[in-house]
């Protein structure tokens, strides 16, 4: 296909022209998605010959994905982290410091009880004050992988956030259960 540019193996970073960081400006990401999805979009290979749609079809579907992990702070960590040769070992290292779970518990608890009262108030105040700590942690995330560049630390605090993410989710499915 002639109207392709791209080598398929590049990373998500340089497919967009960015600059491999944590610390990633959403709408330069978001500026960049927009003119390579423009230029790979399946429609405007409507008229190609059927390997040129199918071409089409497979870029389309790596810049979404591309973008998809860019735009997530938590998936952009992980994939950078692996980038840059540090395996997170989110499958085998689930070790967290107590304070951590504890807190998680709580939250947990919290969220379980708002859930079966129907308190959308308290609902809100748990989702409130985890993204308040989600929010903290990525900054946090950002110095640990682009400045210090401890990738260790990034590591622990990315297993550390999948937490935060998986219990932000429970919430918004509370909340949607309760407001239905």
């Amino acid at each position: 296909m002639t109207s392709f540019d791209l080598n398929f193996a590049v990373d998500y970073f340089t497919l967009f022209g960015l600059p491999r960081v944590q610390a990633l400006d959403l709408e330069s990401l978001e500026n960049c998605f927009r003119a390579v999805q423009a230029k790979v979009h399946p429609d405007k290979h409507a008229h190609a010959a059927d390997a040129d749609r199918r071409l089409a079809m497979q870029w389309a579907t790596r810049v979404n994905e591309a973008f998809q992990t860019l735009k997530s702070p938590g998936k952009r960590a992980r994939y950078l982290l692996e980038l840059l040769g540090h395996d997170p070992q989110i499958e085998s290292n689930t070790a967290m410091p107590a304070e951590f779970l504890m807190s998680q518990m709580e939250l947990r608890e919290a969220v379980m009880d708002a859930r079966a009262a129907a308190d959308e108030t308290a609902l809100d105040d748990v989702r409130s004050r985890l993204l308040n700590e989600i929010g903290v942690e990525y900054e946090r995330l950002a110095a640990l992988i682009d400045v210090t560049k401890d990738y260790t630390a990034a590591a622990d605090l990315v297993r550390q956030l999948m937490f935060q993410e998986k219990l932000l989710n429970e919430i918004d499915d509370a909340l949607e259960a309760v407001t239905a």
